[in-house]
Parts: C-alpha cells; structure tokens; sequence
C-alpha cells in the first residue's frame, strides 16, 4: 500500500481503499423519505427527468427572444435567463454607469416593454423560467407577472424561480444595492406576496454557485448556503409567515465541479443536512424539509486553453449533478472562457444532457451510487466538515453577521488562493494549462456584442417616456416611496408601477432614497 496522502479541495482525506469498516451506514431511509439523502422523490428521473434548462441572455431582448425559440426547438425543457449587470443592480441602460455594460452579460431589460420582446410568442404559463438576478430581483419579477396578467395566463400556474439570493452577493459577487437589513425586508415580502398571489413560483434561489465561482470549496459551498438559507427561513419567521408554507418554495443552486465523487456527495449531504435545519426551525410538513436544487456546471473549470477539453470536464459534472440528485441542469458551453456560448456550443451543451439523460443509463436507478462504501463515507465526511463550519458562523449570530464581519469572504478568498497556489506549483494539475500543453492557434469562434446596444436600448427608453402617462408615473413613484417608509409589503405597489411603465431605475432609485446604498 502506498503511503501518498491524497486530499479533495475541501481537505477531505482519501483513503486507498473504503470497506464497510469506513462508512457504517446509519441513513437507512429511502429516496423520498425524510431526511431525504438519497432523493426528493421516491422515483425520481423514472419518474420525470430533470428539467433541461440552458442559461441565455445577451444583447437586447429581441436577439435572446431568437436564442430561446432556438434553445425551445431543440428540447429544453425550461428557460434561464442572463441579465446585464445594469439590470443586475437596478440601473436604467441610459445611466452613466451603465456605459460599456449594456447587454454584455446578459439581456438588458429596462421595461415591461423590453419584457414583452423577451418573450415574444412564448405563452407564461407554459414555461417554466428561472431567472438569475437578485437586487433587482423583485422588480424582475414584477415585469414577469405584469405580461403573464396582459397574456391572460393564471397566475395560480406560472411557474419559475427568481435567485434573489442577495446573501450571497454580499459574501462573493457583489451585485448588492441597498443595505441587508432592508435587503432581507424586500425578500420577505416577495415570500409573502408569492405565497398568496403566484404560489407555484420559487421565490428564492438559494445560491452556493456563485460561492463556489469565487473559489470556495465544495463543504464551503455547502456550508455558507445552508447558512444563508436558514438566515432567509429565520427572517420569514420573524415575520409571521408560515414556514410549511414558504419553506416548499425554497430552492437552491449549486455547482458542479470535476471531482466527481465529492460533488455527488456533497449533493447528498446538503439534502440530509437542510432537512434537519428545516426541522429544527419549526417544520413538520416533510415537502418543506425537502431541498429541491438546480445545478450550473463550474463555469471556473473552464479553461481557454484547449477549450474542446471542456466539453469533457461538463461531461464528468453533468454526471455529478444527476447522480446526485439534481431537479434541473444547465450545462456550461465549451468556449465560455472565452465569450458568451456560440449557438453550436449552446447546442453541444444541450445534447450533453440528452446524451446522459437518453444513452448512458445513469438516470433508471435512483441515487445508482448509494451504498458505495467509498460515497457514502464521503458524504458522511463532507457534513461533517460542512456542520462545523455553520456551527462557527452560528455562534458570530448567524449569516448576515457573519459576511458583516467578512468572514465568509475571508474564508472564500483563502480556499481561492490555496487552489490557485496548487496549480502555479503543479501539485494540481489542470490539463492543457500546467501540464499537457500544446501550441495552440485560436480558430474557437468567439461571440462578441456590439457596443451600439446602449444606443440602441436609450432610444427605446426616450420613445417609452414620451408615450407613457407620466402623471401616473410620479404618482406610483411616490406611493411606492411612502409604502418602502411603512411596514406595508412593497409588492403590489411596485407590480402596479411597472405596469404603468415605470422602468426598472426608476423603482431602484426610488428605494435607494429611502433605503440607501451598501458600500
């Protein structure tokens, strides 16, 4: 036997060898049975496979409208859509901050009107949409229902997620605008408006993905979501809700990375771990216990060297994420360390899922890798790590005081530069990068937007403001100010604004008069 210590990024020891004597299975329980280890549903993907849904957005609203009846004929089963960091934190595309940023990222959406084009022949009710956005998330949301009430659609069936994870926008990305504490206001109040005006609506999106982006570890990952998640659930109970009621709306988002069996693991984990904080917070219908999750492949695996090798290390994560339990996938495109996906790399990315989901078999058993002596030791081995670290941040007084006092961000940023040490030292080797070079010529074609798509979305602005009733305009705006300054949920007033063709800078700044802006 070789005496080489071998570790995973989380500093889980490997062992050479797992026999019974290494993972005493205690978690009996079947797939969806409490506390849910092995699957949310007893059947799971024999049942229904997971919902195939590819993350776009870019330019205006009208080219990501054609990229989502192209991604719709080819199979996907739900929408994903990418805002530009304008739209990310609640400025118009005519703002001067907004200069350079429009549509970059993602879709600039300034309107109900720019809503409208994004989904432009596409019937609400028969879609379910995710969409990645947080500070802003409740205005978002508030332009989607907007156009599902000019559809007709029920709005007792709309279905879809908003992340609205502002948490961990604090802790790792960024995007934030107001304050946490008022931050924490606006969520509560969309779980209150949702739960009672589009209940079949995910109403949050708790997000480890973004936390594992900046370079945390897989029990990080897990650890600080978890956390994050309890911290949302405690607020809500603060305010009177019901947590049988708001806790089945809960959704969460993680990553998926390259070591395959510590990322199946640490999806079965976090399942067994989040039943037992529900529970302990008070639940006791076991469909509020349950975490319910959407996976995104590693974008930060990613490389730009050899970029086709990404097609396998998206391979290696699709395969975590449904072993692992996954309710819905999105799987990254090969050239996305280098640009926004082209179609053909969108369209390989999609066939990457159909390819496990209808060839590779993976999906017929539930959880195929319970019972592995070597899994279910690491899924033992990941909560434990996980349960220590929430233990830490429990005692600073929980999530918000913790990203307060930077520790979350601290810890992110050591996990960052250990891994990043590792690969400049060779210790970890990244194919094509430190080790299996080649000489490369660049023939990936490349997916670039123009910069006239600011003019082009400032235009549509100046037409908007010159058509609208900019007496009703003043008038929402200002009740929307004097509803932010009261107890009142903020919801129904700002739904009414943006019906009435109030833009999305417009509802931000409103609030950021009276909320103010975190620094």
């Amino acid at each position: 036997m070789s005496q080489k210590k071998i570790s995973t990024d989380s500093g889980i020891e490997i062992k050479e060898i797992y026999t019974l004597d290494n993972s005493a299975i205690n978690d009996h329980s079947l797939p969806g049975e409490f506390p849910f280890t092995r699957g949310v549903q007893s059947s799971m993907y024999r049942g229904k496979l997971w919902t195939m849904r590819q993350y776009a957005g870019f330019s205006t609203a009208e080219e990501s409208n054609q990229r989502y009846h192209y991604l719709l004929s080819q199979g996907v089963s739900g929408l994903s859509v990418a805002f530009d960091l304008p739209t990310q934190i609640g400025y118009d595309s005519d703002h001067a901050l907004s200069e350079g940023e429009v549509g970059k990222v993602g879709v600039a959406i300034d309107s109900l009107e720019d809503m409208e084009r994004l989904f432009q022949g596409i019937q609400l009710e028969d879609v379910s949409t995710s969409m990645t956005i947080n500070a802003s998330g409740f205005i978002l949301l508030a332009f989607y229902v907007a156009l599902a009430k000019k559809q007709g659609a029920d709005l007792q069936k709309i279905s879809g997620t908003i992340q609205n994870d502002i948490l961990k926008e604090y802790a790792a990305r960024g995007t934030y605008i107001y304050p946490p504490k008022n931050s924490m206001r606006i969520i509560t109040d969309i779980f209150e408006w949702c739960s009672k005006e589009v209940p079949k609506w995910n109403t949050i999106s708790i997000s480890g993905y973004h936390i594992r982006e900046a370079g945390s570890t897989a029990v990080q990952e897990i650890a600080f979501t978890l956390s994050n998640g309890k911290a949302y659930v405690q607020a809500a109970l603060a305010k009177g809700l019901d947590i049988n009621v708001f806790g089945k709306r809960l959704s969460f988002f993680f990553n998926a990375h390259n070591n395959l069996f510590e990322e199946v693991a640490k999806f079965r984990a976090a399942r067994r771990m989040w039943s037992k904080i529900m529970k302990d917070l008070g639940a006791t219908d076991e469909r509020a216990m349950m975490l319910r999750f959407h996976t995104q492949t590693g974008g930060s695996t990613l490389t730009a060297q050899q970029p086709m090798n990404n097609i396998s290390r998206v391979t290696i994560q699709t395969l975590a994420a449904v072993m692992g339990g996954t309710q819905s996938l999105h799987t990254n495109g090969y050239d996305e360390a280098l640009s926004l996906p082209t179609e053909e790399a969108a369209r390989i990315a999609l066939r990457t899922q159909q390819i496990v989901a209808f060839e590779s078999g993976v999906p017929e058993t539930v959880d195929p890798l319970a019972g592995s002596y070597f899994v279910e030791s690491l899924t033992d081995e990941v909560e434990k790590a996980a349960w220590e670290l929430i233990e830490k941040i429990d005692a600073m007084g929980g999530s918000v005081a913790s990203i307060e006092e930077g520790f979350m961000q601290d810890e992110i940023a050591a996990s960052a530069y250990r891994y990043q040490k590792d690969i400049e030292s060779g210790d970890k080797i990244s194919v094509g990068v430190n080790k299996f070079q080649s000489a490369e010529t660049s023939d990936t074609p490349v997916f670039r937007i123009d910069d006239s798509i600011q003019k082009i979305q400032t235009d549509k602005l100046n037409i908007l403001k010159a058509k609208r009733d900019n007496v009703k305009v003043t008038e929402l705006l200002q009740r929307l100010k004097a509803t932010a300054q009261s107890n009142d949920n903020l919801m129904p007033v700002v739904l009414e604004a943006v019906e009435n063709y109030c833009t999305l800078g417009e509802v931000a700044d409103t609030l950021r008069e009276v909320f103010g802006e975190y620094r």
